[in-house]
């Protein structure tokens, strides 16, 4: 099957067979017109607490009346009761370690001299005692089924998440990016009309740098990929075999070249532009992103006046049979619109508002270069369907911001070709970026139209500094809220977005994915308001394995759905990963002495109740 064809069948869209859902039901309007009426800081709406009439006005027939859920967080018998005051006094010296600044700055030299002091056999010992021990599971997917089937018994799933990764120094990071992102046609001619934020720039080809919560992965060749497909799909498998109702977690950087992802990025963000201009020609560019809809006669009187639409073809891009009998185009029919260009042409096509025409990104592709990405596409095709064998649902990782608008895309076409019974693959959403919450309301709007099941997870991300450094020094508008308050509001806007369409079609699903008790009282709140239960298991919870036992271990034993993301992998192979827990940790303890102080309190609690000797029981 040729490229074009393969993208065609992974990348189906055709207007003419959505379902429209009539103004008057879709609750998108509602939410927008809701946003006029709040005050707005830094360009990001306050979050208020909804009126109950406003969440609860579509009640779903099975949702019975129920009373509301209560957690206590505060409650440290119940919080750790899994774990024996062995593992307390080790959760209480590893967050010590992590507040002690010469530690984690010097981590990594710390942990090669003791390997050499102590010997590969003590320092394993050691690391298993203190690091190891907290962060991660085990080495492999059967040393690891002990740990999960305990937490387990207390009301807490899992999201397996191989955290092995290649310690490379970061001139080696910085020639394998430079080597994967860049393509022969811009080798051979480096002028071209590609913007600045697209491209590799080798100050920031170590994509590691700045980073303390996600791991990061550098191509290297296609059977590298293959390898690190089977390693995903080995973890789909002990993710089925070792819990019910599982989840595994993937990285689109692990399936394929990242120039793929950086040209497709662009090709996306280029066609939204497009559509911005032609909104704002037709002064529609104060709407929210949903009401902006273009009127057919005054967009094809703008596309004459600019000479657009005389393309190779003969074919004109907007036709009526296209746009359906509405006689508007809006950004979902228009995204379409992106994949009709490619079954009479390449998906790598932008439009050139100033020669009319349609235009490769790149003066020319590579045989060798076609094929990388038609193997990235089926790579995620093979993981897609392994998850769907193994009754698991699969979490695609968000990444750089250069990267996203591509893994986004390819995750919603998963998520179109999966998702049609339950929901199999969540994609993830940054809430501090600008535009998370536009993000949101498209792809929950698209979901609707066509029926399918929405799968979110909600972080509020990991390439703040390195995104803002990049930014500024390259030269386009910084893509980060201006300050964590504004995060917040982000996070909470698109999460009250996703609970809403919860409550109006239950086809809705939500990771929310937080270390943050006020998001996670915010999220039992809205859920109280609205008369959703636990047990629907709609909304679901997530934290890190060894951090926040006090937020996630009371949620289970309260009969909600919630998970930690449980890293696994061989001691020596996952020092990277342990080196960014302990920077993670630091700035976390140093903001906050409640965990420890939690701690310190059950701790007490058992000693002076004669339970010195406290062995959890399941």
């Amino acid at each position: 099957m040729s490229y074009p064809k393969l993208v065609a069948a992974l990348l189906r869209s055709n207007p003419r067979n959505n379902v429209r859902v009539s103004p008057g039901r879709c609750r998108s309007t509602a939410a927008s017109r809701r946003d006029e009426k709040h005050p707005r800081i830094d360009g990001c709406p306050v979050v208020e607490a909804a009126p109950v009439e406003l969440i609860s006005g579509t009640r779903h027939p099975e949702s019975p009346p129920r009373s509301a859920v209560r957690v206590d967080f505060d409650n440290t018998q119940e919080a750790y009761r899994s774990k024996g005051n062995i593992e307390l006094l080790r959760s209480l010296l590893v967050f010590k370690l992590c507040t002690i600044d010469v530690l984690v700055e010097k981590n990594k030299e710390l942990m090669d001299l003791s390997r050499k002091v102590l010997g590969q056999w003590m320092f394993e010992k050691l690391m298993k005692m203190t690091f190891y021990g907290q962060f991660v599971a085990g080495e492999d997917h059967n040393s690891i089924k002990p740990l999960i089937q305990k937490n387990q018994a207390f009301g807490v799933g899992a999201v397996l998440d191989y955290s092995v990764e290649e310690d490379l120094t970061q001139e080696e990071a910085e020639k394998k990016e430079m080597d994967a992102c860049v393509s022969e046609a811009e080798k051979e001619s480096p002028v071209d009309h590609r913007e600045k934020k697209y491209k590799a720039h080798r100050q920031f080809g170590d994509r590691r740098g700045g980073v303390t919560s996600a791991r990061t992965y550098f191509y290297a060749d296609e059977s590298k990929c293959d390898k690190q497909m089977e390693t995903f799909i080995n973890c789909i498998r002990a993710s089925g075999g070792a819990s019910t109702d599982g989840f595994s977690a993937i990285k689109m950087t692990a399936l394929g070249r990242p120039q793929f992802l950086l040209q497709f990025s662009e090709v996306l963000v280029k066609w939204r532009q497009f559509f911005n201009l032609l909104s704002a020609q037709q002064g529609k560019s104060d709407m929210t992103v949903l009401d902006q809809k273009l009127e057919l006669e005054q967009l094809k009187e703008s596309l004459a006046a600019m000479g657009v639409g005389a393309v190779d073809d003969k074919e004109n891009w907007f036709t009526g049979e296209k746009l359906g009998l509405s006689g508007t185009i809006d950004l979902l029919d228009w995204n379409s619109l992106i994949d009709d260009t490619t079954r009479i042409s390449n998906l790598l096509m932008v439009p050139n508002v100033q020669t009319g025409h349609l235009e490769p990104l790149l003066n020319k592709f590579t045989a060798e270069e076609e094929r990388q990405m038609k193997r990235m596409l089926q790579r995620m095709d093979v993981l897609a369907k392994h998850a769907v064998e193994n009754g698991v649902r699969l979490m695609v990782d968000a990444e750089q911001t250069y990267f996203q608008p591509a893994i986004s895309r390819l995750a919603l076409e998963m998520q179109r070709k999966f998702n049609r019974e339950k929901p199999i693959i969540f994609n993830t959403y940054q809430c501090y970026l600008k535009e998370a919450y536009d993000n949101v309301t498209v792809d929950v709007e698209l979901s609707r139209r066509e029926g399918w099941y929405f799968g979110a997870k909600l972080v509020r991300g990991a390439y703040m500094y390195q995104e803002r450094n990049r930014a500024k020094e390259i030269g386009y508008e910084d893509p980060i809220n201006p300050d964590y308050e504004a995060t917040n509001r982000m996070y909470h806007k698109c999460l009250e977005y996703v609970l809403e369409e919860i409550d109006h079609s239950r086809k809705a699903n939500i990771m929310v994915a937080t270390h943050n008790e006020e998001t996670v009282k915010f999220t039992l709140e809205k859920m109280n308001e609205m008369r959703l239960s636990p047990t629907e298991n709609k909304v679901y919870f997530g934290q890190l394995l060894g951090m926040c036992d006090q937020i996630s271990f009371p949620l289970g034993q309260a009969g909600f759905p919630v998970y930690k993301y449980v890293p696994y992998g061989p001691v020596n192979e996952v020092i990277p990963y342990l080196s960014r827990r302990a920077q993670e940790n630091r700035g976390f303890m140093k903001g906050s002495q409640r965990e420890r102080s939690l701690l310190w309190k059950e701790l007490r609690r058992r000693v002076l109740g004669g339970q010195i000797f406290y062995k959890p029981a399941y």
